[in-house]
């Protein structure tokens, strides 16, 4: 699927970002990077988007460059981002629309339907929570039809209570789909509660400290969070960071 090579980037002369950055998300599988704020891992979203292009490295999709490229990633940013004059239906098939595939506003209602959202297909954003906002845009990045997904800090601006909730539906949701998702977040329990595999970045500029394998079953469990190895694991990922 996404293999980056020892990719370097750096805005300018005094200003490296990345340094000799490799990492690999294969077929189905949901990697988080966690990183200092700052450390350059929306940097990294941008190279593998297409809006940047390395000082060195590759960058390969299905084992094809794609350095400079656009259209190969469907990407959900930190705000939802959805057209205040769309309704939430035509802001799910937004995606395949960009792509210029034929929107299939059929598969879009299922979504909203399994994301209890069917009765405001018709709504427009103003009038949904910041939680419905964020499955909205979640879908809009399902129904896209890229096969790799990247999260950036999705439910970053979200309350506790509602950011696990979003947590549970969004493992719900790629439980049943099984996208390859590339994920950006600064909580450490976030991270090792949705994923396969993480990555740990330096600070600038950034490469890869570690990359871990959670070792849980899935589906997951709220509950895991409590059991000694979940606690022994975030405090080794909270001493790699707090060393950075």
């Amino acid at each position: 699927m996404l293999d980056i090579k020892h990719v370097s980037y750096a805005y300018s002369h005094d200003q490296k970002v990345l340094s000799d950055l490799s990492l690999q998300v294969n077929d189905g599988e949901f990697v988080s990077i966690l990183g200092p704020s700052g450390s350059g891992k929306s940097t990294l979203f941008h190279l593998i988007g297409g809006l940047y292009r390395p000082e060195r490295g590759e960058i390969l999709l299905d084992g094809r460059e794609i350095i400079g490229e656009k259209g190969h990633i469907s990407y959900m940013p930190q705000q939802p981002a959805l057209l205040p004059w769309r309704s939430v239906l035509d802001n799910v098939v937004l995606g395949a629309e960009l792509a210029s595939k034929k929107a299939d506003k059929g598969e879009a209602k299922k979504l909203l339907e399994k994301a209890g959202l069917a009765e405001y297909a018709n709504a427009l954003p103003h009038q949904l929570s910041g939680g419905m906002k964020q499955r909205v845009a979640f879908l809009r990045s399902l129904a896209s039809p890229q096969k790799l997904m990247l999260l950036d800090e999705p439910f970053s601006a979200l309350d506790e209570l509602t950011r696990l909730s979003m947590q549970n539906w969004l493992l719900n949701v790629w439980e049943k789909n099984r996208r390859s998702v590339l994920f950006i977040t600064h909580s450490i329990e976030e991270a090792i509660y949705l994923s396969d595999t993480i990555y740990v970045l330096s600070s600038k500029p950034a490469s890869i400290v570690t990359k871990v394998a959670v070792p849980f079953a899935r589906p997951r469990r709220e509950e895991m969070a409590l059991e000694p190895a979940f606690i022994q694991l975030k405090q080794e990922l909270y001493a790699l960071l707090k060393e950075r």
